[in-house]
């Protein structure tokens, strides 16, 4: 079976959960709730929850408990979609960077990715392609006051993100995209044009422009560097196309929430960036654990048939490895017994070699002490070993050969054990000194 095919089943057997995307407005809350198996995409329902800025929040969650209710989807955890005023958004290239490190490299550079300065900030990024991260960082206080309006409306809360995130992960559930990039355009729900491309010069390009789409489509192909006349696509046409959807759910009218919604059905297929802290995410999706299930039987059962042949494999092999090895035993004897005599007589040619040329160095160095002590200097004892020479004798001045020896490359690190005055009444000085000889001579 072609590589792409296995590719292709292995993301249909993925693409399974559920998500409830909430898209927050300046005044409504904007809600879709999808079912993706397999590929397939239903939307099961869509709702605008107006006004929930002026409204205690337990009222507008009361209102979303119901909708959920009504769905058999109230065990759903929210993915949200953050306002693009309240998210940095950056995208940040990081060749060669292994996987394990990616976290830890944009940790480093976070200062630099942001304007809020010395205020405390939450972030979080998803991988793209051509070698870069998307990173979202949004400050702390404005996350906070978002989570805390969701828990006192009793909505839990798996992930905020952003636009350009989402957008990125919902398209991912179709699998592999043109190399070539793309512009799509969609209306927003300010009535603004929602802008999404990608390209190989920017691997993300997510906006809001609130002039002609045409005038939109030409920056973005600008931002993206695509050839001028690239048509742009409608934003429903690179998303998933849903095989159930409520006339409430018109893509081509603010397709966020649906996207938000994908996003949060397949987080480990399509991720996306969540920039709520972890101590603070609740997930209730119980079907995002099936495939997992599915896949871990399937682990399993590989597991043991692999250990199972493994461990026949190699009784066999152990047999025969026993087999040859009972068949060459004599003859490695045999070899292992020439190899101890022909150590033995390396060993002796050594040590032959050894004695013949420490004769020859003996020699060299008498001969050498001979140059060095002349008369009226004398010596009555030379006491040579290996690697010291032992001298006494009478000399006018006995401190002189010290340097005298040291300067032969003979001999180094002359000492002396006694200088004293002659015990005959002379002039001269009776010596006893010991130098080393240098190595190799």
């Amino acid at each position: 079976m072609p590589q792409t095919s296995i590719t292709k089943d292995l993301r249909k057997l993925m693409a399974f959960g559920s998500g409830l995307g909430i898209e927050i407005g300046a005044e409504n809350l904007e809600i879709a709730v999808t079912r993706v198996r397999l590929n397939r995409v239903q939307v099961l329902g869509r709702t605008t929850i107006a006004g929930y800025a002026g409204r205690p929040a337990a009222e507008w969650g009361a209102e979303i408990t119901r909708f959920l209710n009504s769905l058999g989807a109230g065990y759903l955890s929210g993915t949200v979609l953050l306002p693009r005023r309240d998210v940095i958004v950056r995208l940040v290239s990081l060749p060669g960077v292994a996987a394990k490190d990616v976290e830890g490299a944009i940790r480093l550079q976070l200062d630099s990715l942001h304007p809020y300065g010395e205020e405390d900030v939450v972030w979080g990024w998803s991988p793209l392609g051509w070698g870069a991260v998307l990173v979202g960082v949004a400050r702390r206080d404005t996350v906070d006051h978002y989570h805390q309006l969701f828990t006192e409306a009793g909505v839990p809360v798996a992930s905020f993100t952003f636009a350009a995130a989402a957008m990125h992960a919902a398209v991912r559930l179709n699998g592999p995209l043109a190399e070539k990039g793309f512009v799509a355009l969609g209306q927003s729900a300010s009535g603004g044009v929602e802008v999404y491309g990608e390209s190989p010069a920017r691997p993300v390009f997510s906006a809001e422009f609130e002039f002609a789409p045409q005038r939109a489509a030409a920056l973005a192909l600008s931002e993206l560097r695509l050839e001028p006349g690239t048509p742009a696509l409608a934003l429903e046409e690179v998303l998933p196309k849903p095989a159930v959807n409520p006339v409430e759910n018109d893509l081509s009218r603010n397709a966020r929430p649906y996207v938000t919604a994908l996003a949060g059905a397949c987080p480990r297929l399509a991720p996306s960036a969540n920039v709520l802290p972890p101590e603070k995410r609740r997930d209730h999706s119980r079907s995002a654990y099936i495939p997992t299930a599915i896949l871990g039987a399937a682990l399993l059962l590989v597991a043991g048939g692999a250990y199972g042949y493994s461990r026949y494999a190699d009784h066999r092999y152990l047999e025969r490895v026993e087999a040859e090895i009972k068949r060459v035993e004599p003859q490695a004897q045999h070899a292992a017994a020439l190899e101890r005599q022909t150590l033995q007589v390396r060993a002796r040619t050594a040590l032959l070699d050894r004695l013949r040329y420490q004769t020859k160095g003996d020699l060299d160095a008498l001969n050498e002490l001979t140059r060095l002590i002349e008369p009226p200097a004398w010596t009555n004892t030379i006491d040579l070993t290996t690697d010291t020479v032992r001298l006494a004798g009478e000399a006018p001045q006995a401190a002189p050969l010290l340097k005298i020896l040291d300067s032969s490359p003979f001999f180094e690190n002359s000492t002396p054990d006694l200088i004293q005055r002659s015990n005959n009444g002379g002039t001269g000085e009776m010596f006893m000194i010991h130098t080393s000889r240098e190595k190799g001579k």
